[in-house]
């Protein structure tokens, strides 16, 4: 079963002028994968449930991030993520409503550790996924990894910014999402591999 998403289905051989023909057309398709996603991203962003004892609202944006990665190659995935950083740098509204400035201040903020490690988990999810046999657990192993990845370096950032504790780090930017993370990851996991059955039926 091929899995990526950014090649053709067919394993003929095609002439060299065929292949440069259609490198156009294959990057423009990768651009519109990549733009969509990123998209995808910011509107999840917008889906917020803040909470009061902790400087980090509960989004969608991690979902969104794990079905990429599940959904897409590592190369894209990570570059969808690349581009919705790049456009909220840019000031575009696509980060989560807070009462942190836009553009680069946001990337700074408390939030900043979660979204910078976005790009690397979209690529560890897309990795891990692609060397697994397609199963649910398989899945649902990948999505921990690169949750994983985003908790760690959203709370590393957190202690760094804050100078806290261990525990308060904890308590203020993992613990609390742990539950909420769970129901992602399976969401995630399951609508990916609902995907990939009706891709295999479609082939």
């Amino acid at each position: 079963m091929n899995k990526d998403l950014s090649v053709p289905f067919a394993s003929t051989t095609v002439s060299a002028p065929a292949q440069s023909a259609s490198r156009p057309a294959t990057w423009l398709r990768d651009a519109g994968i990549v733009l969509a996603g990123s998209v995808f991203v910011a509107v999840c962003a917008h889906v917020v449930v803040p909470l009061n004892f902790t400087p980090v609202p509960l989004t969608l944006q991690t979902f969104a991030v794990l079905l990429l990665g599940l959904l897409l190659t590592p190369r894209l995935a990570a570059g969808a993520l690349t581009a919705y950083l790049v456009e909220g740098a840019l000031g575009l509204p696509v980060f989560a409503p807070t009462p942190v400035m836009p553009g680069l201040a946001h990337l700074l903020g408390p939030t900043g550790g979660y979204l910078l490690a976005y790009p690397a988990a979209a690529f560890l999810i897309a990795f891990v996924w692609r060397n697994t046999r397609g199963s649910f657990p398989g899945a649902l192993g990948s999505a921990v990894a690169g949750n994983f990845l985003i908790l760690g370096c959203g709370g590393l950032w957190l202690a760094v910014l804050t100078h806290a504790s261990l525990q308060s780090v904890l308590t203020l930017g993992v613990v609390p999402f742990l539950p909420g993370e769970g129901l992602k990851i399976a969401a995630a996991a399951g609508i990916a591999l609902g995907y990939q059955r009706y891709r295999r039926r479609a082939l």
